[in-house]
């Protein structure tokens, strides 16, 4: 597999549970019926929690697809038909290359609940091209810290300085997927990931060098959130609600932070097709994924968890407590988006990341 700058997370989350990875849409030739409403989206969608009531409360079939990465999702489309599809989860990062395509229809904002959502979520400047929205954020969390708070002071985990502390070395996974991590460590030095350039790098590869010094391991999110789960290491750098949060019926004693320097912010949008030749149920769909219960049930989906982008999502005390939904505004304040370098820089910070992966 291939990551790249504009790999999103879905690429990496989307390992958390293998009964996900079964999900396909199966159009076979010569007489099939036609489906109801295609869908490309992230493995969270395929729980058929999600899908079934507004199967039933619509009378049609939703036909999903998953895919790993914008890169795989955009090959799809151009390998399809025009129309065969009809919605699509996207990165919000990567709304405009969409738009740039040709491939998205605007959204209807005075249909859909705009006004509900966490205001840091909406993503603008990326779901919005040329004054008309595109995309709409569904859901939300963040790269930062997920630890084992019965087997480290969490008051440590406030800062991302415990990472590099002598006191848990070796006790330390590191997710390995470089872009979150070098905004985690741009984070540590004071640096903005927005701003981030060439004559950075050597700082950043420094800290993370000294990240690497106290881990125990570097892995793919099965390995490292294994790792975390079993008890091999007690830190993952990297990791967050969308770890601890499925986990924590199993382990409570999982948790997450978002230390005082700051977090990575993830975040994922519903995009619709302009060729949908089914767009009134396409607008439906994401009403209804964007409506508070079909937040709920997106937010707690079996493949993984995750912050609902609708702060009036019907979530039970108990999950909103797993989420740290009250913590939101604070969390959002210290969150910075991903690193978006050019192709140029991206070059280079993936050429570090290698180097830092065969550091001794």
């Amino acid at each position: 597999m291939t990551i790249n700058a504009r790999t999103p997370l879905s690429t990496l989350k989307s390992h958390l549970s293998a009964a996900c990875a079964a999900a396909a849409l199966l159009l076979a030739a010569g007489g099939a019926q036609a489906a109801d409403l295609n869908a490309l989206i992230w493995c969270d969608h395929s729980d058929p929690a999600l899908l079934q009531p507004f199967e039933q409360a619509n009378n049609v079939k939703v036909n999903v697809k998953e895919f790993e990465g914008t890169g795989a999702g955009l090959a799809i489309v151009e390998q399809s038909q025009p129309g065969d599809w009809d919605v699509m989860v996207i990165d919000s990062i990567d709304v405009p290359r969409g738009v740039e395509k040709g491939l998205f229809e605007p959204l209807p904002e005075d249909k859909l609940p705009f006004a509900d959502l966490f205001p840091e979520v909406k993503m603008d400047k990326s779901t919005v091209v040329d004054g008309k929205r595109y995309g709409i954020t569904e859901k939300f969390g963040y790269n930062t810290i997920g630890f084992n708070k019965t087997k480290v002071d969490p008051a440590d985990m406030q800062s991302l300085a415990s990472l590099t502390n002598d006191k848990y070395k070796g006790k330390v996974a590191i997710y390995d997927y470089y872009l979150p991590v070098i905004g985690m460590a741009a984070l540590a030095i004071g640096k903005k990931t927005a701003d981030l350039t060439e004559a950075d790098l050597p700082a950043l590869k420094a800290e993370l060098l000294k990240m690497k010094a106290n881990a125990k391991l570097v892995g793919e999110v099965t390995a490292s959130q294994t790792a975390l789960a079993t008890g091999e290491v007690d830190i993952l750098v990297g990791g967050g609600e969308w770890v601890t949060a499925g986990l924590a019926k199993e382990n409570p004693a999982l948790d997450f932070s978002i230390p005082k320097e700051g977090a990575v912010l993830w975040s994922q949008s519903l995009a619709m097709f302009k060729d949908s030749k089914n767009k009134d149920m396409a607008l439906k769909f994401i009403q209804y994924i964007l409506s508070p219960e079909g937040q709920a049930r997106l937010a707690t989906s079996s493949c993984y968890w995750g912050m609902p982008s609708n702060k009036k999502a019907a979530l039970t005390d108990e999950q909103k407590k797993i989420l740290r939904f009250d913590e939101q505004p604070g969390f959002l304040a210290r969150a910075q988006a991903y690193p978006a370098p050019n192709a140029d820089l991206d070059k280079k910070m993936q050429d570090m990341w290698t180097e830092m992966l065969q550091a001794q």
